[in-house]
This record gives structure tokens, sequence and C-alpha cells, in this order.
């Protein structure tokens, strides 16, 4: 059976952390890829374990090669995931899943289009439900909710949308469409 590589994208509060989670424990063949990053390494971490390091000028050539099947740069530093890593994974018969936000996944989708591409949304009552729980001011929920929006109007790329009211049907359904 072909292995996959299975990309998460949904607004933040869909549940993508608990239910890839759900997934890892339930699937010994699906499996995170460590990402890629040229930020310099905090005390107490190790290079493979989180992410794996790289100065500028090995960064540099992982772009020049296209290696980075999707990359960002965030509060100054560079992030990505290398399709050497992932190739690697797939290739020993196990499915790789990442989750990324949608601008990312669809680099990833771009880039490997035989990637799964599942897009992970609650209804738009339970999403405000969960902002509600987290936000300080009736301004940051509306700015979410407006985020959330802008974010489903740019997934059409996504092959598939699971429904994440209920974290633990919605980790069932993605195992299920994961095959």
């Amino acid at each position: 059976m072909n292995k996959k590589l299975i990309v998460l994208s949904g607004p933040s509060g869909a549940g993508l952390g608990d239910i890839a989670a759900a997934v890892f424990a339930a699937r010994k063949d699906v499996v995170p890829v460590v990402p890629v990053t040229a930020r310099k390494m905090k005390e107490g971490e190790k290079d493979g374990v989180g992410f794996y390091f790289y100065d500028l000028e090995g960064w540099n050539a992982l772009k020049e090669s296209g290696d980075l099947i999707e990359a960002t740069e965030f509060a100054g530093n560079d992030y990505g995931t290398s399709r050497r890593l992932v190739k690697e994974l797939l290739d020993r018969g196990l499915n790789v899943m990442i989750d990324r936000s949608v601008d990312r996944a669809a680099q990833v989708k771009r880039n490997m289009p035989e990637a799964l591409c599942v897009y992970i949304e609650p209804s738009e009552r339970v999403l405000e439900e969960r902002y509600r729980a987290i936000c300080r001011s009736e301004l940051e929920l509306s700015l979410r909710m407006e985020t959330a929006e802008r974010q489903r109007a740019l997934s059409s790329f996504c092959d598939a949308r699971i429904n994440s009211d209920d974290l633990e049907a919605a980790a069932k359904e993605l195992s299920a469409l994961i095959g």
C-alpha cells in the first residue's frame, strides 16, 4: 500500500494538535517529521529532537537544492519541512503527518501534489465557544473569527475537510481517510 504525506491545516482552535496526537497514539504507521530551522539552538535542545538545526549556509543550501517543501520566516527565524526527511520516512513504509498553517500547507501541495491535504475546522458556533474561552476581549474574538474565515477562504486546495466539533470523532475520520 502506498504511504502518504498528510498535511493538516485549519484555524487556531480547530484541535489539530489533539487530533494528530490521537492518530499518532492509535496508529504506529503514522508519524510526524521533525521540522528544520535556521534558528540558533536554545539551551537544552538537541539536534533532531524538536528540530534539525542549520546555520545560514546550510539553510540556503536546503532552499537552493529544492529540499524544502514548505518554509516560512517567523520572528526573524526560518522554519520548514525537508523533502528528504519526509521521503526517508515514506520509504520506510510509514505515513507522515504534519500540521501547518494554510499558506504553508499550500506550499506543500504545490511542491508535493501527491500529499493529502486535510482542512480541519469546527462549526462556527464551536469555534466561537473555543475562542471565547481564551479571548480577553470582544476585539480579540472578532479578529480570531475573521482570521479563521480568511483561512477557510484560502483552503480550496485541500483534498478533504473534517469537522472537529467532536475531536475524537474527527481523529477517527482522519484515520479512516488515511487508510
